[in-house]
């Protein structure tokens, strides 16, 4: 017998990673529907900027030109959610901004009031996260996550 474990024919890491942003999208359909946030949460949402799909202004994808984050919790206006991507508008400095996420542009989910945090691969990203610079519309900085029982981290890379 070998110790190798065989190819599989089955997706399971695009199933995983699917279910991932399903909950993604739930949570903001939620607060899409009740017009608020629910008491202390809010949202760390970080996603790159280059994959197609991802509409930002011309200014902020200069300035992030691989991967942004953004904060949803005080000041967002017009979330709309669909299937596959979500749209909010967002103020940059004074300069208010709608932006539009694919799903599958997003790399990280946090809501630090509940210590929760969903981390994934974005679809058709190389590995890895950019250095750049603190989400600048309405949030403090992203505080670390603790290895708490919430915290969701998928690995899928194979034994060889």
């Amino acid at each position: 017998m070998s110790d190798e474990t065989p190819e599989s024919l089955i997706p399971y890491d695009e199933i995983v990673q699917e279910a991932l942003r399903a909950v993604v999208g739930r949570v903001l359909h939620e607060v899409e529907q009740t017009g608020t946030l629910p008491g202390g949460h809010h949202f760390y949402i970080t996603f790159k900027t280059k994959l197609p799909g991802v509409s930002i202004p011309k200014h902020l994808q200069e300035r992030f030109p691989d991967e942004m984050t953004i904060v949803i919790q005080h000041r967002f206006w017009d979330l709309k959610v669909a299937d596959d991507h979500f749209s909010v508008g967002l103020s940059f400095g004074g300069v208010p901004a709608t932006l539009r996420v694919p799903f599958a542009a997003v790399t990280d989910f946090v809501d630090p009031a509940v210590d929760f945090s969903l981390k994934f691969q974005a679809n058709g990203a190389p590995d890895g996260h950019e250095e750049h610079d603190e989400p600048e519309n309405d949030g403090p900085a992203i505080p670390p996550v603790e290895d708490g029982s919430n915290v969701v981290s998928v690995d899928f890379t194979r034994k060889k």
